[in-house]
């Protein structure tokens, strides 16, 4: 029970009173009355106290006689059917639960509201700003309460359920890209609501939307700057209806359930092109669903505004003049890579050069540079479009992902043939990509002789420029970037979080890079099969600047957070020794 000691004081200086009702009202006897007057008048305890650890009365009594003493009605019981849970609907269940208030009825001008603790003024204000009408207060148990919540809210969500689970019947035009602006207000809820969830994750700016079944609730998160974040929960009984309606939008197929499915969905958002690759995956509790979405644009960013400064920015800008080799550009998925690619391509596209790409999917759409989506279903492959791609005797080629040994080999011959070809490799650093191909199958002679570079890189998140504060670092901190001091003109930045970064001190992505260019002692190297950190080893003392250095250099800058290279950089490397 939630009533303020404050005012069981002022009510027990009426004892008499108190006794008499409950007396009049509950099971008490004049004995136990008695006992309890006696005990207080030897502890000075509250006469209610005495009763209930008695066990003389039960806390529902006491509520019982305050309401008679108040003169607010009292409840003894709350009856779910003639609730409306539309008005319910006005409040989160996570609210009603911890004031313990359930909205009953309303008339036109005030709504009666069932709380276990009529002297919550708080919660009163908070449901008369909310229905902007008078609050009449009847009171109950917490019990009673608890449960009519719980059976409420239930029946609420069932009634959603319910409207959802046949507006599959639509015609709904699948062909072009689906405008979800541009939705009527007598569409069914699921429709709205996954409209909603794609909106607000664009807006956002999301890069991918991760449905997750549980036992008995969905969970939703965005993967915001790398970083996943909850948004919302909702009743398991809602899943199906979702996961149909998506897979609906991405022409799958909604019966089947038990193997995992991908497929792509085209969709617009104020004008925008937004392309979203769907992969669904059957786990204990339904299937699991991830959206990665793509915002489709002509825009791309120049190397400098992406991040890349000093020695590895000059260094690009001179590959990105050269007539044949291969460069690879390595990074978990995520990381910018694709982007990365195109910032160098663009360098390239001048008139005098052709250039074709192979891509899954295409994210950037270039004037100037003829490009190809992968298709699976009818085998257009990479392997497959490069070697089609080599016909049309081009320039540049870019390759979207390195994935096999037949397209590894294929680029490599395209590069002794006179084309510069770029593309992606899954290495955790640049000195890796070397070994990674020879596992593929790739002979270390081919590999040393065409390969002219290999760009590592991450994201990291950069600081919100209006909240971050000047800090200094612990022991702790230098141990882990293994540094002994901190330059003299360098200035740390901690984040601290306003409204202009949503409180989390963040905001916008750089890139932190390590760019390895093939020397001759890195090239005997390779062809002697040397290990990665070697390799990395001899890099580094050539002058390449490492992954763990440039990460320092962006914190010096006030760039970035210490904790920010710590959750990025610094704990992967060590996952990987």
């Amino acid at each position: 029970m939630k009533i303020k000691d404050a005012h069981l004081a002022n009510v027990e200086t009426h004892k008499k009173k108190i006794g008499e009702l409950l007396l009049q009202y509950t099971s008490l006897t004049e004995e136990q009355l008695d006992e309890a007057l006696r005990i207080q008048k030897e502890d000075h305890q509250l006469l209610g106290d005495i009763l209930l650890k008695k066990n003389y009365i039960h806390p529902h009594d006491i509520i019982k006689v305050l309401c008679h003493q108040i003169d607010i009605p009292y409840l003894p019981e709350i009856k779910i059917d003639e609730i409306n849970p539309e008005i319910v609907s006005e409040i989160s269940i996570n609210y009603a639960k911890h004031h313990e208030i359930l909205p009953l009825y309303e008339t036109e001008h005030s709504i009666t509201i069932a709380m276990s603790d009529p002297f919550d003024f708080n919660a009163i204000n908070d449901l008369s700003g909310i229905f902007k009408k008078k609050v009449h207060i009847v009171v109950s148990t917490p019990l009673k309460i608890q449960d009519a919540i719980n059976k409420v809210y239930e029946k609420a969500n069932q009634n959603l359920v319910d409207s959802i689970e046949d507006e599959f019947e639509e015609n709904l035009d699948l062909d072009g890209p689906i405008d979800i602006l541009d939705a009527s207000a007598d569409e069914a809820p699921v429709i709205r609501f996954v409209n909603s969830i794609i909106f607000r994750a664009v807006k956002e700016k999301a890069s991918d939307i991760h449905i997750e079944p549980y036992e008995k609730e969905v969970v939703y998160r965005f993967r915001v700057n790398r970083v996943m974040k909850e948004i919302l929960r909702q009743p398991k009984k809602t899943h199906a209806a979702v996961s149909s309606r998506i897979k609906v939008m991405a022409k799958l197929d909604i019966a089947e359930k038990r193997l995992p499915q991908d497929g792509r969905i085209k969709i617009k958002i104020a004008g925008k092109d937004i392309d979203i690759r769907l992969s669904t995956v059957p786990v204990q509790n339904g299937e699991r669903i991830v959206m990665r979405v793509l915002e489709k644009t002509n825009t791309v960013l120049e190397l400098e505004k992406l991040g890349f400064h000093g020695k590895t920015l000059q260094g690009l800008k001179e590959l990105s003049t050269k007539k044949h080799g291969v460069l690879y550009v390595t990074g978990p998925t995520g990381h910018g890579k694709t982007t990365t690619l195109f910032a160098v391509l663009d360098r390239m596209n001048t008139p005098d050069r052709m250039i074709i790409t192979v891509e899954d999917p295409v994210e950037y759409e270039i004037a100037g540079i003829s490009q190809i989506q992968v298709n699976s279903k009818i085998d257009l492959s990479f392997a497959r479009a490069l070697r089609a791609i080599l016909r049309q005797n081009p320039d540049v080629v870019m390759v979207g992902e390195t994935r096999d040994q037949e397209t590894a080999e294929m680029a490599i011959q395209a590069s002794l043939t006179g084309h510069f070809v770029l593309s992606t490799l899954h290495t955790n650093d640049a000195a890796s990509a070397p070994t990674r191909l020879i596992d593929m199958g790739v002979q270390p002679f081919l590999i040393s002789s065409s390969l002219v570079g290999v760009l590592a890189q991450r994201l990291v998140r950069t600081l919100c420029d209006h909240c971050k504060t000047p800090t200094q670092l612990s022991d702790y901190e230098m141990q882990m970037l293994d540094i002994e001091k901190v330059p003299k003109n360098a200035t740390i930045f901690k984040p601290s979080g306003c409204e202009k970064c949503s409180q989390s001190g963040y905001s916008g992505m750089t890139v932190v890079a390590e760019l390895l260019l093939i020397t001759d002692k890195i090239r005997s190297l390779i062809l002697s099969k040397a290990d990665a950190s070697k390799i990395k080893k001899a890099a580094i003392e050539e002058g390449m600047t490492s992954l763990s250095m440039d990460s320092l250099q962006k914190i010096f800058l006030g760039i970035t957070s210490v904790e920010e290279v710590l959750r990025a950089i610094i704990s992967e490397a060590d996952e990987e020794n």
